[in-house]
């Protein structure tokens, strides 16, 4: 499939979908939602990517939603754009495999928001992240959904409601990303990362993913509720049963998908 604002491409196992207009701060207009959300529905359907990584051309990751394409639109078209690029970022979760962010620069409103979306995050140290739509009147609402979540309630509106920018390291230290590292290491980092994931049983990463997110809202009874019967079926897997005969016979497994 073809796609004109980001770029797909994988290699060994490696979905990389790149933003890719980098003279607009990679600003996710409504094509290029669109095209992240194909490209994701494409690699999620597809059984030679293992893990999906999503990272920004050029300076910086994402400075959000295109703002000149919002400009005088009714309730309703601006309603739209929010709906449609949600359903982008809950695609994220639903995918069976990992998704990354790599960040570099930038990652602002919705392009914090993606950050925030994705399973994991690695970022450069010099990465700065916002959600200042607060300072021209439009309150970060969607995006506070996913950031929440990630960094909790008094962090997520320090944010939302001064929209100052969060360094790298604070960003590190509530939880929003997983690692900092140099900027000149940020692409090979994150490949490294990345392959030590998909070393994993895909069949056993795509269960306990569905699973932890099915879980992450429930009180304590519920989720365990939901965990024990979803560890008796994992253990039913031709994988399981794989991974720990080989532990037990001290070789390498080979993973089946199943």
């Amino acid at each position: 499939m073809g796609f004109t604002e980001i770029t797909f491409e994988k290699d060994s196992g490696l979905a990389r979908i790149t933003l890719n207009r980098p003279d607009k701060v990679n600003a996710l207009s409504r094509a290029m939602v669109a095209d992240l959300d194909a490209a994701l529905l494409q690699a999620g359907n597809d059984p030679d990517v293992r893990a999906v990584i999503i990272a920004g051309a050029g300076k910086h990751f994402c400075a959000g939603h295109q703002m000149d394409e919002m400009m005088g639109l009714g309730a309703s078209e601006a309603q739209a754009i929010f709906a449609n690029c949600s359903a982008m970022m809950q695609r994220i979760r639903r995918l069976p495999q990992p998704v990354i962010a790599r960040v570099n620069g930038v990652a602002t409103a919705a392009g914090c928001q993606l950050v925030a979306a994705c399973d994991l995050a690695i970022a450069a140290t010099n990465a700065r992240f916002g959600t200042p739509g607060v300072r021209i009147g439009l309150f970060c609402g969607t995006p506070a959904v996913p950031l929440v979540r990630a960094v909790g309630q008094k962090r997520a509106l320090e944010m939302l409601m001064t929209g100052r920018w969060v360094t790298a390291e604070e960003a590190l230290s509530w939880g929003l990303v997983n690692q900092l590292v140099h900027p000149d290491e940020l692409a090979a980092k994150t490949e490294t990362f990345a392959r030590q994931i998909i070393e994993a049983s895909p069949a056993t990463l795509a269960h306990g993913k569905r699973v932890f997110y099915e879980q992450i809202d429930l009180d304590e009874r519920q989720a365990y509720g939901l965990a024990v019967p979803a560890m008796g079926l994992n253990l039913g897997f031709e994988d399981a049963q794989e991974g720990m005969g080989a532990f037990l016979e001290k070789r390498e497994p080979v993973w089946r998908g199943k």
